[in-house]
């Protein structure tokens, strides 16, 4: 295939904006200084309640920075207004936390012009995390995952989360609007969702081994929430949906991959939701295993839940107990300096 015309290729860089003051000027920073300029760059205000606004518009008096306000609406809906308002014939999407590196369009725009795959649909790299100040935690994030990327089959899609971030490709407009953008019920998973849509759909990847961008897991991240729980929930049922297990063809997507793949993910959410005494998480979290999730799981596989299950009661428990102990140890110790005077 003949390398793309790189005059034809104009990228909008997209930002959802949600009470973002802390982040966002850093993270606009880190576009307007990219080698490769992006040509457009549009800032989509989901209804903040913060001075993030503010920043955005002192910065556009400097830089060609377009801010559109709207309602909440959640970061799906506001991604996809950002596409729309766009002219972009590729999309690069930054989350109002996270930072590009100052080659990250050049070297994906590259990626893009010289590759020989048809039916381009996204590119996408390596990245790595940084805390809430902005510190390197761990670099080439995704080496440590127990999957490997590019992925090449629908069954490496399902297995795990796909991670494959916004932050961290330029996706071909064409593309992104074929398969309908954003899924907008979705704030969490709806970046596994768009991509799985498009990898079905036809379209091809590549993916360049080399972090171009920093992707911040902090205290207010919405990777441990409870809107990421119930967007899982979301995007649960809807991979069921649209992978029913099919015995003929021996196709057992439902029952082999997804089942397993959310067990593990609330396993892990149930241990945290513990270690911080968090017991509606614990009561949410145990109520989804358990009637959601679970009954897909093969028989001997559910033998292995009820095993997981005496754990997390022995567990949760044992944490009761630990409570109990402390307060009626405290109030045995307050009657007996009572009676001491």
């Amino acid at each position: 295939m003949p390398e793309r015309d790189q005059e034809s290729l104009t990228i909008a860089a997209v930002v959802p904006l949600y009470n973002g003051a802390a982040f966002i000027e850093a993270a606009l920073m880190s576009i307007v200084t990219q080698i490769r300029a992006a040509d457009e760059i549009i800032v989509v205000d989901d209804g903040s309640t913060d001075d993030g606004p503010a920043i955005v518009t002192r910065l556009a008096a400097v830089y060609p920075i377009r801010l559109v306000a709207r309602g909440n609406g959640g970061q799906s809906s506001a991604r996809n207004l950002g596409v729309r308002l766009s002219n972009g014939s590729h999309i690069a999407f930054l989350d109002q936390d996270d930072l590009w590196y100052p080659f990250h369009l050049e070297e994906l725009e590259r990626t893009i012009l010289h590759s020989e795959a048809g039916r381009l649909g996204w590119v996408y790299s390596n990245l790595d995390e940084i805390d809430e100040a902005g510190a390197v935690v761990l670099r080439r994030k995704l080496d440590r995952l127990p999957s490997r990327h590019p992925k090449t089959s629908v069954q490496d899609c399902l297995r795990d989360d796909m991670f494959v971030l916004p932050s961290a490709s330029l996706i071909v407009r064409a593309a992104f609007d074929a398969v309908g953008g954003f899924d907008e019920r979705l704030c969490g998973y709806e970046d596994d969702d768009l991509f799985l849509r498009m990898f079905r759909a036809g379209y091809t990847h590549v993916y360049l081994d080399k972090p171009l961008s920093q992707w911040r897991i902090h205290a207010g991240s919405t990777s441990f929430s409870p809107i990421m729980a119930r967007s899982r929930l979301i995007y649960a049922d809807k991979l069921f949906a649209a992978f029913p297990d099919e015995a003929s063809p021996g196709r057992w997507f439902s029952r082999n991959l997804i089942a397993p793949r959310f067990v593990r993910l609330l396993l892990d959410e149930y241990a945290r939701a513990l270690r911080a005494d968090n017991w509606l998480d614990l009561r949410t979290t145990a109520a989804t295993l358990r009637h959601v999730i679970v009954p897909r799981l093969h028989r001997n596989q559910r033998v292995f839940f009820l095993i997981a299950s005496f754990a997390m009661q022995s567990a949760l428990l044992g944490r009761v107990g630990l409570r109990l102990g402390r307060l009626f140890g405290g109030l045995g110790a307050f009657r007996r300096m009572a009676r001491a005077r």
